[in-house]
């Protein structure tokens, strides 16, 4: 058998070459003296779902190798994954390409921005940097990732999701007043009742309407009101006698009306009378409504002339007109003008109750049963009552109403069916906008819901509220914060706290009883360097809401509390 004889020196030489060739660079492994590298911000944090940030490096003279290419790739390491963002590329100034070169005699700075969607998982985890070394072809990766980050601050995301319906009102009036009104109309310088006046059909209406009071239990006549008149004519004794007895003859006729209809009670109890001696109001406005020819002439008069006495003489110095209103006018003002009120007394809380119990509603009008189910005591009886209105009388208050009980229970699917038949009958409402858009924000289709908000500006105080909550999701922290003005509510205070107003916030989350504010003082504590603060606060969110346990061991709001003992037994 040939033994093969290797010449030992002839390897020594080879290696030393292979060595030589990529001994400069590998030397790019270690980062020399005054390299500097980090994220801004450091943690990161998330705005309008979108977290963002920018990473510089700063290398030194006499490192970057002069034909080298450095891939520094941004990943985000995170619980059951990672995201490599963007890569920076780097040369030295040898190479021929089109990246940034960094000298080698002088060294160089770079910037660049990362930005990627934030997803939950992501609140607790690093931000690295994972370089190669590109080289004659060659890929050499670094050892071991640069830490450069420690994660995600989250709390914009902490907005409460809590949009506000607004329910449309009924019009239901227990008493609703009515009136019948007739006239009896008198002979010049006359006051006595004739006959024929009594026959007209007014009259008989009056009279029926009386007997209709009198008669039915949901009626109550509350009384006649008579105003008496004599025309502006003849001498002011004469007329001031002429009104006083029509408003007698009136109330003589009224007498005997009352009497027929059994009218419980003195007549005069129900009848108060007013005279007018001289009508000249009246008579202002029937020449102001007729055809006379003159009748500019004769407001011209009357507009001159305050004098009762002045007026007439004037108006019969105009003989040819003053014949008109002999024929057409003056016999209209002597009269007594009758007013008969009565109220319709409605269903009462628990007539309409007995109803609702017993599924007889038939007989309701829409706003008697729009009424009634405000007096049902939980929200599945309430709802039969809104379907029935809305079956009986496709009414637009009835589905939106039916909307709004399914928002606050959750029902996101039924809420929706009802308030699109809503917008079948009246597209424009303001208030089923609203609430359309209360769907749209919880099924995630923000600019559907701002724009379905936007359009219900003059629905109410709820909707400000609404658009608050589309502010902090779109990163728009102070018009949030105008939003919420006034509600007094956790995201009122979030959105202080998210504008760096941190006095506000907590004032705000002070006079709110709930977990969230709790942990939202216990984040102000944590900005502000005050430990107890955040402990008492913390304890008293946990005590209130176990889940927030699980939220605060991960919360970078509380980093520099992560290794303090009474932190680490409230969170346990």
């Amino acid at each position: 058998m040939k033994r093969i004889k290797f010449n030992v020196m002839a390897l020594f030489a080879m290696a030393a070459i292979v060595l030589s060739s990529c001994g400069g660079v590998n030397k790019m492994k270690e980062f020399a003296e005054g390299t500097d590298l980090k994220v801004t911000p450091n943690p990161l944090e998330v705005h309008g779902n979108v977290v963002k940030g920018t990473v510089e490096a700063t290398f030194p003279a006499k490192y970057f190798n002069k034909k080298a290419i450095l891939k520094a790739t941004p990943v985000l390491v995170y619980e059951g994954g990672e995201l490599p963002l963007e890569p920076k590329m780097l040369q030295g100034e040898d190479v021929q390409d089109n990246h940034q070169v960094i000298s080698y005699d002088a060294g160089g700075s770079v910037r660049h921005e990362i930005e990627f969607e934030y997803s939950d998982e992501m609140m607790k985890s690093e931000l690295e940097l994972r370089f190669v070394i590109i080289y004659k072809g060659d890929e050499i990766p670094f050892e071991e990732p640069y830490k450069l980050g420690v994660g995600v601050i989250a709390t914009s995301k902490f907005v409460e999701i809590d949009p506000k319906p607004i329910m449309l009102k009924d019009k239901f009036q227990r008493v609703i007043p009515k009136k019948e009104e007739a006239q009896i109309n008198f002979v010049v310088n006359r006051s006595e009742v004739r006959r024929s006046e009594l026959t007209k059909d007014e009259i008989k209406m009056l009279e029926d309407f009386i007997k209709e009071a009198s008669a039915q239990e949901n009626l109550e006549l509350k009384g006649v009101n008579v105003s008496a008149y004599a025309s502006p004519e003849g001498p002011l004794q004469l007329n001031e006698k002429l009104s006083t007895e029509r408003g007698k003859g009136a109330e003589k006729w009224l007498s005997g009306v009352f009497k027929k209809a059994k009218v419980e009670g003195d007549a005069k109890d129900f009848v108060s009378t007013q005279t007018t001696a001289e009508d000249w109001e009246g008579f202002q406005k029937l020449v102001q409504a007729s055809d006379i020819q003159d009748k500019e002439l004769i407001l011209r008069v009357l507009s001159m002339h305050s004098d009762p006495e002045v007026r007439e003489k004037e108006i019969r110095n105009m003989s040819k007109v003053f014949l008109v209103l002999q024929e057409k006018i003056l016999p209209e003002l002597r009269r007594s003008k009758m007013i008969a009120n009565v109220d319709v007394i409605g269903y009462s809380d628990e007539e309409l109750m007995e109803m609702v119990q017993n599924n007889n509603m038939d007989e309701l009008n829409v706003e008697e049963m729009l009424y009634a189910a405000t007096l049902c005591q939980n929200d599945e009886m309430k709802l039969g009552v809104y379907k029935k209105a809305a079956e009986a009388h496709n009414d637009v208050r009835a589905f939106n109403n039916i909307g709004y009980i399914n928002l606050k229970n959750g029902n996101i699917a039924e809420a929706k069916s009802a308030l699109e038949s809503a917008i079948g009958i009246e597209a424009n409402n303001p208030v089923v906008k609203n609430n359309m858009g209360c769907v749209a924000l919880l099924e995630g289709d923000i600019d559907k819901a701002q724009n379905l908000f936007v359009g219900a500006t003059n629905a109410g105080s709820e909707v400000k509220y609404n658009l608050g909550i589309i502010s902090i999701i779109k990163n728009q922290y102070p018009a949030a914060v105008e939003y919420f003005a006034g509600s007094d509510t956790f995201n009122q205070g979030l959105a202080m706290l998210l504008s760096n107003r941190n006095d506000a916030a907590k004032n705000t989350f002070q006079k709110v009883d709930e977990a969230k504010a709790f942990y939202g003082q216990a984040i102000v504590g944590a900005r502000i360097g005050d430990e107890n603060m955040v402990l008492n606060n913390l304890r008293t969110a946990i005590g209130k809401d176990a889940s927030l346990k699980a939220r605060a061991t991960k919360d970078l709001e509380f980093r520099n509390y992560f290794q303090n003992d009474a932190f680490t037994a409230i969170v346990q």
